[in-house]
């Protein structure tokens, strides 16, 4: 029986690759992923914390727009106060909509990665001209905010079609997060050359964790330190990379908030002995050490 494929990758047992080191000898990468997303009033995707009403939904609309108002400044004084790099995921109608907020990431010198235009939308339904304008339109919104364009993609609700990482090498991106099969950065095929696969947190992410499987704040903070002493543990074999995804109209919520600084504290902690970088970093790093 032959099953259809991606071809993208082939099977590698995470045993059985090349050994390497990050930066001064660390094996453990770690880095937070902060998505800062814009929705579409009264229509289009989002996430729901109550159930959803006729449109505009007002809850849920107003609910997700806490993150930018409020949430997402407190993480940054808490990213700040534990002098924590971040990688942040704007969809860039952000740069319309919070402006400042976005300077706010910027001058803290975090790396703006591309996230679409809006998580209203989901590109899985585009036509392949459709899928290459909207990646172009909003790397060149973030180029012009960021003063430079990105080179990481994660793509809203992580949906593809199946020419996404073609089109993503095409549009000059150098890695993607869309691909969480592994705890390495993984080398992937594209009709126009290779893609860095980085690895993303799926279960480490409060979307799933805590709208999906309703996972209470104390335990979303002991998750991300169990992982992160786990993975610490499991490095002294093979160089590790612990992606964080973090959306600020869920953890910034204040009772969440205080269990995650307790977590971030955890890792912080640890800084002597983990390499706490951005996602771009990370990605360069694994490249200069393991070329396509």
């Amino acid at each position: 029986m032959t099953l259809p494929t991606h071809g993208r990758y082939a099977y590698s047992a995470i045993t059985d690759r090349p050994d390497f080191d990050w930066p001064d000898g660390k094996r453990l990468a770690v880095y937070l992923g902060v998505n800062l997303e814009h929705f579409a009033f009264g229509e289009g995707k989002g996430a729901q914390i109550g159930n959803a009403e006729p449109a505009p939904d007002v809850l849920n609309y107003a609910w997700r727009d806490y993150g930018n108002r409020v949430g997402a400044w407190r993480l940054i004084e808490m990213l700040d106060a534990l002098c924590l790099p971040a990688t942040v995921l704007p969809n860039s109608e952000m740069y319309d909509y919070a402006p400042d907020l976005m300077a706010a990431h910027r001058d803290r010198g975090d790396e703006i990665a591309g996230h679409g235009r809006t998580n209203s939308e989901s590109q899985s339904g585009m036509s392949e001209a459709e899928e290459a304008a909207m990646i172009a339109e909003s790397s060149d919104v973030i180029a012009k905010g960021a003063g430079q364009r990105p080179l990481g993609w994660l793509s809203p609700w992580i949906a593809e079609t199946d020419l996404t990482p073609d089109l993503l090498v095409e549009a000059g991106y150098t890695y993607t997060m869309n691909w969480c099969m592994d705890d390495q950065p993984v080398w992937m095929r594209t009709r126009s050359g290779p893609l860095l696969s980085l690895p993303y947190g799926q279960e480490i992410n409060d979307i799933p964790a805590i709208v999906g499987r309703k996972t209470g704040a104390a335990e979303f903070a002991d998750m991300i330190i169990d992982n992160f002493d786990e993975l610490l543990e499991q490095s002294a074999r093979q160089p590790l990379v612990y992606g964080i995804a973090l959306h600020p109209y869920i953890v910034g919520q204040p009772f969440r908030l205080r269990q995650l600084r307790r977590a971030l504290t955890h890792i912080a902690n640890h800084r002597d002995t983990v390499w706490i970088a951005r996602a771009g970093e990370i990605a360069q790093a694994f490249a200069d050490r393991n070329p396509a």
